[in-house]
């Protein structure tokens, strides 16, 4: 990307501050003050000056090398002139009976009347090392960390303490009970009412509907969630080949959900993402679940909440589905919609059309998926339309190289036709592989095209893989959506992390990072940066349009706007894309999810003791904190990238929704300090990176960097705290 004449008209004087909490914040020390030109106003907002230089910072490449040369990281929410950002509510704030749950991410604002309406709030995890630091503090009672960390290791084992195989009068096992129930209270749902004042601010009025679903609901209250579709077969089944936990189609709680989306009749869509954490992933060939002692609970990382209760683990990994205005639904996981890490959903509704809703699986060679209604829509604000997503079918998708893709029913009936390890960054695919035995489904690691070779000679159909009655194979297809996926031939891509529909059908995908790990990787020819390099951390952005714009349709045709990465080679200056926002011109608002080990990590050389060029995942540090961008889609600047604001130390900005008039852009601030904890004595310390100009030319940054982080309260050893923003314009007007 160069940096056209246009461009540099257009954000001549570059960054300025932020108006936070009222107040004006620098982004970085350098940032430029002159006036913007006219034609600033053509997007609403000055952006402001990150720490890379980029080719939409209205700065030339020479003079980049000398106003980059420092740069101070805030421990803030960092926007641009004449915005303002207010605190909603914070992890411990009071939520009907419960409390504001912890690592806050998708939003949704369900507008009851002029101003006002129900927020709904996904919580996906805790960060193990804030939530133990500060957890007394604000929670205001202990946990028995240190007689259970001490219990945990003295077990020691591979899979953690099976805590639910020891006995109950156990003193242990009721101490890892009541931490993980503490850690399943704070994941979940909440819903909270809001209403806007005559200043544009916004204030919680409690109503009867602000409620928490929880990781434990109906564990001790009855509000048990509720199920759909076929895996409710499997569900109710009193023998099968794996654990049942006796309760049929009711569910105890949901957890990790991550992102989602809002439906026209006004409810809310959670996905549930890493339960892989919580309980154990592998089911049988029959749908039922592993035992809870394979994944046992593990002190350290406070995973495996679900061992000790017994949770059965293939009721998690699905949608669920709330009306937050129902102040008695506790949520419906819909499981046409495949269980499998779902990052987000796409809502497509329209009168006379079966709805298409989309998701992603956010793991290293996870797949895109789109489940189509049997049944049209009649009345797209009918909530009767609920009852659409009990019945239909689940495809995922196959990207070809020529940007062409087709959709895979994953259906009893569907060929067996994986794909072959040697088109995959690091070369495996795991395919389900040990139908009908009497031992969890274990997953065959292909690593050679060979092993594809016979594995198609003894499965002829995915039904071949799964055992039960034509329903029960559906169910448990559903169930084992991800492997099943693989062995259909879905593409493996590059850990699709949002699937957001635009004003004109089209599908918008934020893929976070191309890399490969122990549970696969992305096709080679479709994830390849700027100049076909792969393995490629940095992620991308693509647009999928349907056939004909049909939302049925079983072909497609996608390109990629956006490439993250440097600008110097030919990136779009941002790094991993995750939770994707289009306001009412089809324009997107992105936020990153950079992982936390990799923030403002020092950069001291760009070649190694070798002289040979580091990896690219290791150049990460230069991009500093998560933030927030801007994207057109049309026009001349469509795929520029322009940086609407940088997120807190260590956190995640995730979960935009913007308010119905785009006055109001709710944001989630997630895991603030999530490796450091709590910045003490206002802790800094500086590094060095070795960065690069827009147009190549290498220069050394000195960086001021926070240690850890005291936000949203900002004082000095205050603890961090995941909180849910609300940001407008000082003057009043829409953002977007």
């Amino acid at each position: 990307m160069t940096l056209n004449r246009r461009d540099f008209l257009l954000f001549l004087g570059g960054a300025a501050g932020a108006v936070a909490l009222n107040s004006l914040q620098s982004c970085g020390p350098n940032a430029p003050t002159q006036a913007p030109s006219p034609e600033a106003q053509k997007f609403g907002f000055r952006p402001v000056k990150g720490p890379m230089p980029v080719t939409t910072d209205g700065i030339s490449p020479a003079q980049q090398l000398e106003v980059y040369k420092t740069y101070e990281v805030a421990d803030d929410l960092i926007l641009p002139e004449g915005f303002a950002y207010q605190v909603i509510a914070a992890w411990g704030d009071k939520v009907g009976n419960s409390r504001f749950g912890y690592n806050n991410d998708y939003l949704s604002f369900v507008e009851t009347g002029p101003d006002e309406g129900y927020l709904t709030v996904n919580f996906e995890y805790i960060s193990d090392i804030p939530w133990r630091q500060t957890y007394q503090q604000v929670i205001g009672k202990s946990l028995p960390f240190e007689e259970v960390d001490a219990a945990v290791k003295k077990a020691g084992g591979k899979n953690g303490l099976n805590a639910f195989a020891l006995p109950d009068k156990d003193p242990i096992k009721a101490k890892i009970r009541e931490i993980c129930k503490e850690a399943l209270i704070d994941q979940g749902l909440g819903v909270i009412s809001l209403r806007r004042k005559a200043d544009g601010s916004w204030e919680r009025t409690n109503s009867q509907a602000d409620r928490r679903i929880t990781g434990i609901s109906g564990l001790e209250d009855d509000k048990y969630l509720k199920a759909t579709g076929p895996a409710v077969a499997i569900f109710q089944k009193t023998q099968g080949q794996g654990y049942i936990d006796g309760l049929g189609d009711r569910i105890i709680g949901t957890f990790a959900n991550c992102a989602g989306g809002t439906t026209p009749w006004g409810t809310v869509l959670s996905g549930e993402e890493n339960f892989q954490a919580q309980v154990a992933e592998p089911v049988y060939a029959d749908g039922t679940a592993a035992d809870p002692g394979e994944l046992g609970f593990s002190s350290a990382s406070i995973d495996g909440q679900g061992n000790v209760f017994g949770l059965a683990g293939n009721k998690y990994g699905w949608i669920v589905e709330l009306d937050p205005a129902n102040p008695n639904d506790y949520g419906t996981k819909h499981t046409w919609l495949g269980r499998y890490r779902h990052e987000a959903v796409g809502v497509r509704v329209e009168a006379g059309k079966p709805l298409a809703f989309y998701s992603g699986c956010d793991r290293m060679g996870g797949h895109v998926y789109k489940f189509v209604s049997r049944d049209p829509v009649r009345d797209p604000k009918d909530k009767a339309n609920s009852k659409l997503l009990t019945n239909g079918m689940l495809y995922a998708a196959k990207f070809n190289a020529d940007g062409t893709g087709t959709w895979i029913p994953l259906k009893a009936d569907t060929p067996v036709n994986p794909d072959s390890p040697s088109n995959i960054i690091g070369q495996m695919i795991p395919l389900p592989g040990n139908a009908g035995q009497a031992s969890p489904l274990s997953y065959l690691q292909a690593k050679k095209d060979e092993q594809i070779k016979q594995f198609k000679q003894k499965f002829k159909t995915l039904g071949d893989l799964y055992t039960g009655t034509a329903g029960e194979k559906q169910g448990a297809i559903l169930i084992d959506a991800h492997y099943a996926g693989n062995a259909a031939g879905a593409t493996s891509t590059a850990r699709p992390e949002d699937t957001e529909i635009a004003p004109d059908g089209s599908l918008y995908i934020s893929f976070t990072a191309g890399l490969s790990g122990k549970e696969g990787g992305p096709d080679k020819r479709i994830f390849k940066g700027p100049h076909g390099e792969t393995p490629y951390p940095y992620g991308w952005i693509v647009r999928l349009q349907e056939v004909g714009n049909d939302p049925a349709a079983l072909s497609f045709r996608w390109k990629i706007l956006a490439t993250g990465g440097e600008p110097a080679v030919g990136g779009a200056g941002f790094s991993n894309p995750d939770n994707l926002l289009i306001d009412a011109k089809g324009n997107i608002w992105m936020v990153t999810d950079m992982g936390t080990g990799g923030h403002n990590k020092a950069v001291q050389s760009r070649v190694d003791a070798e002289g040979k060029p580091v990896k690219k995942s290791k150049l990460m540090g230069v991009f500093g904190n998560n933030s927030i961008w801007y994207i057109p889609t049309s026009g001349e600047d469509a795929g520029n990238a322009y940086l609407f604001g940088c997120g807190p130390m260590e956190c995640e900005t995730t979960g935009p929704f913007f308010s119905s008039d785009q006055k109001t852009l709710f944001l989630s601030v997630q895991h603030p300090g999530e490796a450091m904890g709590i910045r003490k004595d206002m802790a800094a310390e500086m590094r060095e990176f070795a960065m690069l100009s827009a147009d190549g030319k290498e220069f050394v940054q000195s960086r001021k960097v926070p240690v850890g982080s005291n936000w949203p309260g900002k004082g000095a050893n205050d603890p961090p705290k995941p909180a849910v923003v609300a940001i407008r314009r000082v003057d009043s007007g829409a953002i977007a």
